[in-house]
């Protein structure tokens, strides 16, 4: 009786080892090298989607900065009480409710979770391909797919990032990213 809280302890501090960013979340090597799990999941998901390793985790990086628990920033009534969120999004992918909903219901099944990196992977890579699918957009083009990830099909086909600057040049950023990722996959050991 008296193990239990030791065993609960334990698992509670080992779960918090598991969600913590990489230490070098510039690296995607080192990413992998750190979080073997990431590397399994990562292969998985470009094994059922079709999916380039690199553009999911460069859209990740921008999304979440890896962190498991990310929310959006709060909305503030007089600029300092806090009074919700902008949006629902949550998670490594930074998924919004109803979109993370629709992957449930197509793909994902009914116990993934936004806190948990091969789901979120999974998720991302589920998004990608139906973004190729809807909008023409190819896997690999990450600046393409992230502007249809932030505005939705909708959005991207009516061209809504042609009134936000700042949004293209995040897209690029996070194609840059992509492309550095990429060329660092090709020469990890056992990529």
């Amino acid at each position: 009786m008296t193990r239990w809280p030791l065993v609960l302890s334990l698992l509670l501090i080992l779960g918090g080892c598991a969600t913590t960013p990489p230490s070098n979340p510039e690296d995607l090597c080192e990413i992998f090298r750190e979080k073997p799990s990431w590397r399994k999941a990562a292969v998985k998901m470009r094994d059922k989607w079709g999916v380039p390793v690199q553009v999911p985790f460069a859209m990740m990086y921008q999304e979440s900065s890896f962190r498991h628990d990310a929310l959006p920033p709060r909305y503030y009534i007089l600029g300092f009480i806090p009074w919700g969120r902008v949006s629902t999004a949550y998670g490594y992918a930074q998924a919004k409710d109803e979109t993370w909903a629709d992957y449930k219901r197509e793909a994902g099944g009914w116990m993934a979770s936004r806190e948990n990196l091969a789901d979120s992977l999974d998720f991302m890579g589920w998004y990608i391909s139906k973004t190729q699918r809807i909008n023409g957009v190819s896997k690999w083009d990450a600046y393409g797919q992230y502007l249809n990830y932030h505005e939705g099909w909708t959005g991207y086909r009516n061209r809504s990032y042609d009134k936000k600057a700042w949004l293209k040049r995040v897209a690029q950023l996070v194609q840059a990213r992509a492309e550095r990722f990429g060329a660092q996959y090709r020469k990890c050991p056992d990529g």
